[in-house]
């Protein structure tokens, strides 16, 4: 990945904020508790120079552990500091942590960074952590964020310690804390406004303040001065909404906007080749997937139906002509750059006349109706994918929802409420497959619509080892049991895509989150 360039410059140099949020000079071991301490005199804040990102919506909520989707945790990152980060490396980097390290299989204890407040001059220390952690877990706050589901407790050793204890060994709850399941809230000002007042004026740590929120107009935040690793390279920061491409197009021919993100790569082609428009796409980790009822009565429940439709639907074709090359298929769920990828389990044949024969063998020598539910936002992939399918003989009805009743029925207790096939996606951020599968696989689990026991053992071993190596033999079993029962029709993982004017300095990470902590502008 590169950065975005300066006009009329070569590759530019570091900020010094971008070193020390994201550099190599940051060490997470508990012995690195001297480094970037406190903070001292305020720095200046370069004040009226406004970087303005757009995004395809609003935030759902500006409480940051009452939302689990990637538009609202966009701003939220700006406004919140996480215990770890993933550094621009995808490697894992101290946040409000300095340090962190299992001091027995069930407990990890965090070292917290001295000197650190909040916006409105409360002190976050251990107290903090543990209130937030707490919080995050307490079924009245009805958080949608999963990553904490082994966490039990959460004890203060000392004002910057503290150690969260899990019903068992969670490998990877450093990598949860970097995002969703990490941030970290002020208790005083929660109890003092509640939280319909926290989630209409937001107060955290991050690099950024909270201004105003008009709804389907505007968002904005304003540096913070007082930021432990200093503020951040713009004075504001400034999202607006843009639901379609020539909305997006006028914004920044208009010069209202200077960078927009999440674009599709149809929606990307229609803002390519004019004046003023560069468009940029880097590697992401967001991977993309058919799920299938194996559960429920109907032709999904044989395998070999499940086979057919992996054989039939001709993923490279779909990454040429629909996504315009910017995917990278995905041969068994797991993406490239995840922790547990297996680079041996390939891909499905794609071939149309095995897939008419498995369908022959499984009783179905005409094929069968079915219907593929989608988000409207990837209407272009699902008619695709149902026109792949038809060659084959399954005909898929595609069923649009909106968004908001999509993601209302993904994560309802009705694991039917997609109907028999959907499309669906994950942005893996924590960069380890588990995260992939989590929710999707194991009996108990959210959207799991497979049951085997043998996935379910492996999902086990995956999740719950202390051994690497272990875990990454356990993820290269359950993607070839992938493979082999098919529950799935694992897609591709897209590139992270912008289109942007010649202002922005930023670089994005795996995952395409918009933390402009590092940001730049040219005037």
């Amino acid at each position: 990945m590169e950065r975005f360039p300066r006009r009329g410059s070569g590759r530019p140099r570091p900020t010094r904020r971008t070193v020390l949020r994201y550099g190599g000079g940051a060490v997470p071991a508990l012995a690195a508790t001297g480094l970037l301490s406190g903070c001292g005199a305020e720095p200046a804040v370069n004040v009226g120079n406004v970087l303005r990102v757009s995004q395809a919506g609003d935030p759902k909520t500006m409480d940051p552990q009452k939302q689990g989707d990637m538009t609202s945790m966009n701003v939220l990152v700006n406004l919140f500091d996480p215990l770890t980060v993933r550094g621009r490396d995808n490697k894992l980097r101290p946040g409000l942590a300095l340090g962190w390290k299992a001091i027995s299989p069930k407990v990890w204890r965090f070292r917290l960074r001295p000197g650190v407040r909040f916006h409105n001059g409360e002190v976050c220390d251990a107290a903090a952590v543990k209130f937030s952690l707490d919080r995050l877990r307490d079924p009245a706050t009805a958080s949608p964020i999963v990553e904490l589901r082994y966490v039990d407790g959460v004890t203060v050793v000392d004002s910057r310690t503290v150690d969260v204890h899990t019903s068992v060994h969670d490998p990877i709850l450093p990598d949860k804390v970097s995002l969703f399941g990490g941030v970290v809230v002020p208790p005083r000002y929660l109890d003092k406004v509640g939280d319909d007042g926290f989630a209409a004026r937001p107060v955290g740590t991050g690099p950024f303040t909270f201004a105003h929120w008009q709804r389907d107009h505007e968002l904005r935040l304003r540096a913070f001065a007082g930021h432990w690793s200093g503020p951040p390279g713009v004075g504001e920061l400034v999202f607006t909404p843009a639901p379609n491409p020539s909305s997006a197009l006028a914004a920044l021919q208009s010069g209202e906007v200077d960078l927009v993100s999440g674009l599709t790569p149809d929606a990307a082609l229609q803002l390519d080749g004019y004046p003023g428009v560069h468009l940029d796409h880097h590697t992401g980790i967001r991977t993309s997937y058919l799920s299938l009822d194996t559960l429920t009565d109907g032709p999904l429940r044989d395998r070999r139906v499940r086979q057919a439709l992996n054989h039939a639907v001709d993923v490279p074709l779909l990454i040429k002509a629909v996504l315009g090359g910017k995917a990278q298929e995905v041969p068994a769920m797991i993406p490239r750059g995840a922790f547990g990828f297996d680079g041996s389990v390939t891909p499905y044949e794609r071939s149309v006349s095995r897939a008419k024969k498995l369908l022959a063998e499984a009783g179905h020598p005409d094929g069968f109706h079915t219907t593929l539910t989608a988000s409207n936002a990837d209407a272009n992939v699902a008619e695709a994918l149902s026109g792949l399918l038809a060659r084959a003989g399954v005909h898929a009805r595609v069923n649009l929802l909106d968004p908001g009743t999509y993601a209302q029925r993904l994560t309802s207790d009705n694991h039917s409420a997609l109907g028999p096939m959907y499309l669906a996606a994950s942005t893996v951020w924590t960069l380890d497959g588990e995260s992939m599968l989590q929710s999707n696989v194991r009996r108990d689990r959210r959207q799991s619509r497979w049951h085997d026991k043998r996935a379910d053992d492996l999902v086990d071993a995956e999740e719950l080892s202390v051994d690497p190596a272990v875990r990454r033999r356990a993820f290269g079993k359950l993607q070839e049991l992938i493979k082999t029962e098919a529950p799935f029709v694992p897609l591709y993982q897209i590139d992270n895509i912008y289109a942007r004017n010649s202002r922005p300095n930023w670089t994005p990470g795996a995952a395409g989150v918009l933390d402009m902590a590092g940001a730049e502008v040219t005037r």
